[in-house]
């Protein structure tokens, strides 16, 4: 059953987000969190997108445009070609992204394809574009995913937001778990950061907590000491399998990695949103630091889950 549960600095919603977000103003969090479900692919005949900017009549360029294609025959991975005049060419379907800016998709058919990323993006772009509205002006977005979608997801999010607009590529990395020995194990996930306004977002990096040099003898004893401020490669251990951040929930992600986005990205009595809140990471870091953090999430078991972790809170 749905429901909306104060917990003093931490709000807890059970129920579809985008229904939630409708409710809420614009403008109103200086950072938004989206970890949404991931894709886990499968074989299947499906069309495939993608997004470039549509430029004024007056602009077009005179000469035709090469694409990528995709051919029964082997060739090399994104080899350019010219569309065969006796082949339809793809129909641009002219949406608009931030501020009414035009954006085209171009629809054309591949034979296998292993994701549904259609689907997915169906599922997520109102959702981001709920987000970005929801964005304060020096707001920061935060979109976690996998290796299976972020390449997509970062050519739609420039058509969507502003290329402009995109700050990082933040790469999650990990040493832990089963390893395949058929390719290269895969053990990282990428974080897409965009921001509401490239001249005025909020960006702390001194409260940022540092992390050690990876050859301290390379620095200074007093730089060795203080740390080094993180990259764009986080290295953080998964939630361990046995400790206090624990909460058996099946996607928690440690306090670790959110902690550096609440602690760069807003400040203490700001808010924060997490859309697909799951075991509630965002709340249980941001409470801490001051901030008050709305969290979002259509399952039960999530939302329980949630309640016991963050029950301190409670007003």
């Amino acid at each position: 059953m749905a429901g909306v549960w104060d917990h003093g600095s931490v709000e807890i919603h059970h129920a579809d987000n985008l229904a939630v977000t409708a409710t809420l103003p614009d403008g109103s969090f200086t950072l938004v969190y989206l970890d949404p479900p991931f894709n886990t692919g499968r074989t299947r005949s499906k069309a495939v997108e993608s997004a470039r900017w549509t430029p004024p009549v007056d602009e077009a360029p005179d000469a035709e445009e090469p694409v990528i294609v995709a051919s029964e025959e082997p060739a090399d991975p994104g080899m350019l070609v010219f569309p065969d005049e006796d082949e339809p060419a793809p129909v641009p379907v002219v949406q608009r992204g931030f501020h009414g800016r035009e954006y085209a998709r171009l629809r054309g058919d591949l034979r296998t394809y292993d994701d549904r990323f259609d689907d997915y993006w169906a599922f997520l772009e109102p959702r981001l574009e709920e987000a970005w509205r929801l964005l304060a002006d020096d707001g920061t977005l935060y979109l976690h995913l996998d290796y299976r979608e972020v390449h997509y997801a970062k050519v739609m999010c420039d058509a969507l937001f502003g290329r402009e607009r995109f700050l990082n590529e933040l790469i999650w990395a990990y040493d832990y778990g089963a390893k395949t020995r058929r390719r290269w194990p895969t053990k990282h996930e990428t974080i897409l950061v965009y921001v509401k306004n490239p001249s005025r977002y909020f960006f702390d990096s001194d409260a940022v907590d540092r992390e050690p040099y990876m050859a301290p003898g390379l620095v200074t004893p007093e730089k060795a000491a203080r740390g080094k401020l993180p990259t764009d490669v986080w290295w953080h251990t998964i939630v361990p399998t046995t400790g206090r951040e624990k909460t058996g929930y099946p996607t928690q992600k440690p306090e670790g990695v959110l902690r550096r986005m609440v602690q760069a990205s807003s400040r203490p009595g700001d808010r924060v949103l997490d859309m697909f809140a799951g075991s509630g990471t965002l709340g249980a870091v941001a409470a801490p630091l001051g901030r008050h953090s709305v969290l979002i999430d259509d399952n039960a078991d999530a939302v329980a889950v949630m309640r016991k972790r963050l029950a301190a809170y409670r007003g």
